[in-house]
């Protein structure tokens, strides 16, 4: 016969007055830090007592029930009922829902405490979400949510933030198939099937940190510090239909604005709108883009205007801010961190004493009517507005008859209205190749190692130009080998000097350290020197030998050439075989003498540079010698997009370089000069072999050759 199963018995429940009832010294709650007992009173007093007392009778010292009971569990609440009471918010005879057990029980009153602590589930963040998610629907704004639940805000931001997620996505969550923190990195897009696609491309990855699927989803949008966002604004831009997308959960910096395509053409339009302003002046054009490549002014000339003065208003303006900020230096000089606004208060000096000092210019209206403007966009977002420049076929030629002999454009009239300047879009547009993938490490192509050696002419000519003795011992060679050995190949100084203008540029080219130190001393240099000849000869004669000298590097330095480009076995156009070897050679021996570190000039591998150009074996190789196997290992089973972004963040700080950008040991090198034409097979690693880009045209090749000669 079958044993019947013994059923349990579930202790009574009774309502006992509030003043019955007293805290068990058996509590295993003591530490105090931490615990809310007024929230708690406070959710009471809004939803009523959730969750019932557990009491046992209290018992004398010989085991009569006392008629007071005793609180081994619920302690938090009975301080909170407490509270209550002594706020006269609750009668103290108040009944309280309670759980009675028997006095005489066989489990000890310590051990139901501590159960009652110890076996409660936290509530999970999915329900949560789903929780806040229902009252939202119903009616309660975050606002009271936050305030029903004594949380922040910002939390029930982010929970309800949730719902943005994929429900598939939620449900890998909810199955502990993902992180909280995964999963809040999903968040930053809306597109689910965006989201199934990333979760479905890293889950099986080491590469599956929140950071990964961040970027992963924003590959295709804009970061809202970009300069185009900077200059249209995100209010203009969410205004005209963008949509911004925004990480609650971190730092995002503005976030990401997804629709690039609209943000280029907000930024055309309002290029344009500040080209018209400006077109009032009287320009004969002016030229508008995002970006200007380097040099885009070589070969115009500028025209040399008269400063604006400072009005007496101005200046008296001037001298408040210079008293106010030395007032204020003096005051906190002893503090050892100024307070906020004081430092606030400074910046907004300094930047008003600067545009003082940075005074617009004044010119004739015949110069600006054969001259022009560039407008684009600073790296800060600011307007960049270049005025002055003439063009070489609008330069009047002595003698030239017509209505312009006298610098009148045409267009002017016999009125002397001002001319209407023609608004061209300038610049020039990035391109993306898709290269084909071969798992082999292939030759770099041509035009990557052009932009990557005019990286490296820009440095040298910035070495060369601070190092005097340098430049002074490349021109005499330069002369001498002129005058003593004619039949030579010219090698890498153009000693005329013509400056070597780059056919292929990387787009950072213009920014980069050794570009804005060249501008910088080529300004300053062209602020003192006179523009008519005999002028000039007496000026230059003037000047003590430490001046001419820094003059003269700085001159030799634009005829520096250390350029890489395709040889020509034909005569009569572009470089040889030969000229080119003595050419990297020459460049070679400038950049030791001058001590050239093109990590220390700034330059990183970046996607655009160099990274997203080679092939996978190639990214693969530059991590594995800057970061070691190991980092090599973790990206080679990414996609080539997803691995040459990796790969920066890897090489960052490492200080590697690729072999055209490396010093040439003095020892291993080849004196060019004895050389006979060397063959494929005896070039450089880096350009053995095939070194035809599959996405440069022979019509490209040509032109690089012929203007880099």
């Amino acid at each position: 016969m079958a044993t019947a199963t013994q059923k349990i018995t579930l202790s009574s429940s009774r309502d006992i007055p509030f003043s019955k009832l007293v805290l068990s010294q058996s509590n295993v709650r003591r530490v105090k830090a931490g615990i809310s007992v007024e929230e708690l009173a406070e959710s009471i007093v809004r939803r009523g007592l959730i969750q019932s007392l557990h009491v046992r009778p209290e018992l004398d010292a010989e085991g009569k029930e006392t008629g007071l009971f005793e609180v081994p569990a619920g302690g938090r609440r009975y301080r909170a009922l407490e509270l209550l009471v002594k706020q006269k918010r609750l009668n103290k005879t108040a009944p309280v829902p309670c759980i009675v057990s028997e006095a005489g029980d066989d489990i000890l009153i310590d051990e139901v405490s501590l159960a009652e602590n110890i076996e409660r589930a936290p509530l999970h963040p999915l329900d949560q979400f789903r929780a806040f998610h229902a009252l939202r629907e119903k009616g309660m704004s975050e606002g009271e949510i936050a305030a029903a639940f004594f949380v922040d805000a910002k939390v029930v931001k982010q929970r309800l933030r949730l719902v943005s997620v994929s429900p598939a996505l939620l449900e890998v969550y909810a199955e502990d198939g993902m992180t909280l923190e995964q999963l809040m990195a999903f968040t930053i897009s809306e597109d689910h099937a965006r989201q199934e696609q990333v979760w479905e491309t890293i889950k099986d990855s080491w590469q599956k940190e929140p950071y990964t699927i961040r970027r992963l989803l924003t590959e295709t949008t804009v970061r809202a510090s970009d300069k185009r966002a900077l200059f249209v604004g995100i209010e203009a831009y969410e205004a005209a239909g963008g949509h911004v997308l925004r990480d609650l959960f971190q730092q995002d910096d503005g976030g990401w604005l997804q629709d690039p395509v609209l943000l280029d053409r907000l930024a055309g339009e309002k290029l344009k709108v500040e080209a018209e302003t400006i077109a009032a002046e009287g320009w004969k054009w002016i030229e508008i883009a995002a970006d200007f490549p380097y040099g885009h002014t070589s070969g115009m000339r500028r025209l040399s205007g008269a400063t604006v003065d400072l009005t007496d208003d101005e200046r008296a303006e001037r001298e408040k801010l210079r008293d106010e900020f030395d007032e204020l230096e003096a005051q906190y000089a002893e503090a050892d961190e100024l307070p906020d606004e004081v430092d606030a208060r400074l910046g907004e000096i300094e930047e008003a004493l600067e545009a003082c000092e940075t005074r617009p210019m004044r010119y004739d209206a015949d110069q600006m009517a054969k001259a022009g403007v560039f407008v684009s966009i600073r790296h800060d977002g600011q307007l960049a507005v270049e005025r002055g420049y003439v063009r070489p076929e609008d330069e009047v030629v002595e003698g030239q008859e017509g209505d312009d002999a006298d610098g009148t454009s045409p267009e002017g009239g016999e009125d002397g209205n001002v001319q209407r300047a023609v608004i061209t879009v300038g610049g020039t547009s990035a391109e993306t190749d898709e290269e084909d993938e071969v798992e082999t490490i292939r030759p770099l192509p041509d035009r990557l190692v052009s932009e990557l050696t005019a990286h490296r002419t820009l440095a040298l000519r910035d070495a060369v130009a601070t190092n005097p003795h340098v430049a002074i011992t490349a021109l005499l060679h330069r002369l001498v080998t002129d005058c003593f050995l004619p039949h030579s190949t010219r090698g890498c100084i153009e000693a005329h000097v013509r400056e070597v203008h780059f056919p292929a540029q990387a787009e950072d080219l213009g920014e980069s350290a050794s570009a804005l130190s060249i501008a910088d001393r080529h300004e300053r240099w062209g602020d003192h020197i006179p523009a008519d000849d005999a002028a000039l000869w007496d000026w230059l004669a003037d000047q003590d030998d430490d001046t001419r000298m820094e003059l003269l590097a700085h001159c030799v330095s634009f005829g520096v050439n250390a350029l890489h480009e395709k040889p020509n076995p034909f005569s009569g156009m572009g470089v040889s075989q030969h000229g080119l070897d003595v050419r990297l050679s020459q460049a070679d021996r400038l950049a030791r003498a001058t001590g050239l570190d093109m990590v220390a000039v700034g330059w990183r591998p970046t996607v655009s540079n160099y990274l997203g150009r080679v092939t996978k074996p190639r990214i693969i190789e530059a991590v594995r010698e800057g970061a070691g196997e190991r980092a090599a290992q973790l990206i080679d089973h990414l996609k080539k997009g997803d691995m040459a972004k990796e790969a920066e963040r890897l090489l960052a700080e490492t200080g590697w370089l690729p072999e055209p950008l490396r010093m040439v040991d003095p020892d291993a090198e080849v004196d060019a000069a004895t050389e006979t034409e060397t063959e494929a097979d005896d070039l450089p690693e880096f350009l053995a072999g095939d070194s035809e880009d599959d996405d440069v045209t022979e019509d490209e090749d040509t032109q690089s050759m012929v203007a880099a000669e």
